[in-house]
């Protein structure tokens, strides 16, 4: 990640028709006092350094004009907070005798901690898919998880069985198919809105990135398996038929029919649905 912010960094510089000399010499020419280039690149350097140390910064200091170093500590923290905050201890097994959330769960007592708080069985059972749907999602509830930012589930599949167009808003997912074949996709953002989609067999991989709408169908003649692991140990699930038609209190149908351009009574059907 580092290596691809350095590099569009010096594309912005390339793009802007601006090199580290020229801009440079025109500073100083015109005495306005801007960014020093020749300080800022290695400032970023040491930037993009401090990102992946998370030491104190060590480049920081009086040579450096006040805009010199503004500049630097937005493109350094910005950095620095792109991804979850490093763990403070070995694990924080959840304790689920509480009723207390943070972000995640509170830690159980480390002396309290068993081997069986980092396993769990079942994985290999298939889930139940008589509903309309045809799919089941088994998750595996592993307290030993919680702040580890990593969960895994099983996913059933009657034949022509649906996992409807949905969204994980904090996590990635990669799945594996153990058995059979599946359709699977996922549409990008506005406004391409490109569909991704490939047929998958038994040990077959496919990823669907974070928080954009993906889908799978099993289009095989028997029952088909798939398991999948998600970069959170809560990536959220939204169905997004039943988010839009079946919400609590009900999106109001003008709202509805205006952006389906369907009329009330189909929008009514199909909240009838749900």
């Amino acid at each position: 990640m580092h290596a691809e912010m350095q590099k569009s960094l010096q594309n912005f510089f390339k793009d802007q028709e601006f090199d580290v000399r020229k801009m440079n010499q025109e500073t100083q020419a015109n005495g306005s006092g801007g960014v020093d280039l020749v300080k800022v690149e290695p400032l970023i350097a040491g930037g993009l350094s401090y990102a992946n140390s998370r030491s104190s910064p060590p480049y920081l200091h009086k040579k450096y004009s006040s805009l010199d170093q503004a500049g630097l500590l937005a493109i350094t923290y910005s950095i620095a907070l792109a991804s979850d905050p490093s763990a403070l201890q070995d694990f924080c097994v959840a304790d689920t005798s509480l009723n207390v959330k943070l972000n995640g769960l509170l830690c159980k007592d480390p002396e309290l901690v068993q081997t069986n708080d980092f396993f769990f069985t079942g994985l290999n059972i298939p889930s139940n898919t008589s509903n309309q749907l045809g799919f089941e999602a088994t998750p595996a509830t592993i307290p030993g998880l919680n702040t580890l930012g990593i969960s895994i589930i099983r996913f059933d599949y009657a034949p022509m069985g649906v996992s409807p167009p949905h969204t994980h808003p904090r996590g990635t997912e990669i799945m594996t198919v153990l058995e059979g074949s599946l359709e699977v996709g996922f549409v990008t953002s506005s406004p391409e809105n490109r569909l991704f989609s490939k047929v998958l067999n038994k040990g077959d991989v496919f990823v669907f990135p974070v928080g954009l709408i993906h889908f799978q169908r099993n289009v095989g003649h028997g029952n088909a398996i798939s398991i999948a692991a998600l970069s959170s140990q809560n990536p959220g699930f939204i169905a997004i038929a039943n988010s839009v038609f079946g919400s609590e209190p009900p999106i109001s149908t003008d709202v509805l029919t205006k952006a389906f351009q369907v009329d009330k009574g189909t929008v009514g059907r199909i909240m009838s649905q749900f």
